[in-house]
């Protein structure tokens, strides 16, 4: 079943110039208990969307670059769109239908995807993949947008705090499709851990909810203990769920050619490829030129890996990361052959 769906392309946009750390670190500090701890050790870069700058607007840019390749008729005949945004502009209407009528599709199938956050790149693959393969639909559009640097970091009482100068902005969109042609899907593995679920949370420091009016600017609700919770389950859920789709498949994690993860700092990356047994160069690395781009970080450090050379023909390429505080954790192996 799963050898019918091909991963055809992917493309990734990243907005405005890059901005150092020092748009960071030169800004009044905040008293934050937080400052030393791994999880939030400063990328040298990152790109921040400009004001008035949308996830449909990024994912247009990135689009533009599948168009180049394929057509735009190409394109324009996806019978499957999937969009994860973060953050969404608007409460109550997801994203997905814009990009629709922006890119001028007509798809069967338009789904906003909530959940999943770092990892909805692989979650939204998983969807996808059940659609074709259950449905005459043929083409799948996925597109992750990722805006709250620019927008939710930046405000003036965030901007001092260590959570700030870690994320980036950016998008990384897929196109699938049926055939015997283009990278083919061999094994996906998801694992839904609600146990974990809603504690990665919103909050303001004068504690009013993000719809009430009043001064307090948003933020991550991060504290000390929850820190140290993400950091342990993080450390052990990738590599698990890797695992589990290279059983799946048949292989080991010594076999695994290219591993591409979600970015969230340098120690979740290093404990990952050790833990695997893999060398830093077969574990494409964009967090100290992007910083963490949260759902989008797994299209767009794919699309730079395979835009660098780092991913030959053939390769056996395994997707894998985890979301908030660990609610999802999800893997896809891939056998490389290209763009096309």
């Amino acid at each position: 079943m799963t050898a019918a769906v091909r991963l055809r392309d992917v493309a990734g946009h990243l907005p405005g110039p890059p901005v150092p750390a020092s748009f960071f670190t030169e800004y009044p500090q905040a008293q934050d208990e937080l400052r030393n701890s791994p999880m939030f050790k400063v990328p040298s870069l990152r790109h921040h969307v400009t004001d008035g700058e949308t996830n449909v607007d990024l994912v247009e840019e990135a689009v533009a670059s599948l168009v180049d390749r394929w057509g735009r008729d190409e394109i324009r005949a996806v019978d499957v769109l999937l969009m994860h945004s973060q953050l969404p502009e608007i409460p109550f209407v997801g994203a997905a239908g814009e990009v629709a009528q922006r890119l001028g599709l007509r798809p069967s199938w338009v789904i906003d995807v909530a959940n999943a956050g770092c990892a909805s790149f692989v979650h939204m693959l998983q969807l996808a993949r059940q659609i074709l393969v259950t449905t005459d639909a043929r083409r799948a559009l996925i597109c992750n947008a990722q805006t709250m640097a620019g927008q939710l970091f930046t405000q003036s009482r965030v901007r001092g705090l260590a959570q700030a100068a870690i994320p980036g902005d950016g998008c990384g969109v897929a196109y699938l499709t049926t055939g015997a042609s283009g990278s083919c899907v061999l094994g996906l593995r998801a694992h839904h851990l609600a146990a974990y679920a809603g504690q990665m949370r919103l909050e303001r420091e004068d504690g009013r909810r993000y719809w009430e009016a009043g001064d307090g600017q948003p933020r991550v609700g991060f504290s000390m203990d929850g820190v140290a919770a993400v950091l342990e389950r993080g450390n052990r859920l990738v590599p698990a769920v890797v695992r589990d789709v290279c059983q799946e498949v048949g292989v080991t994690g010594a076999d695994i050619d290219v591993l591409i993860t979600n970015q969230p700092n340098r120690t979740f990356l290093r404990t990952w490829r050790e833990a695997l047994g893999l060398p830093a160069e077969r574990h494409p690395d964009t967090f100290d030129r992007y910083g963490n781009l949260f759902g989008a970080a797994m299209p767009i450090t794919l699309d730079d890996a395979a835009a660098t050379g780092q991913i030959p023909d053939g390769a056996l390429v395994v997707l894998g990361g985890f979301a908030h505080a660990g609610d999802y954790a999800g893997a896809v192996a891939i056998r490389w052959e290209g763009r096309g």
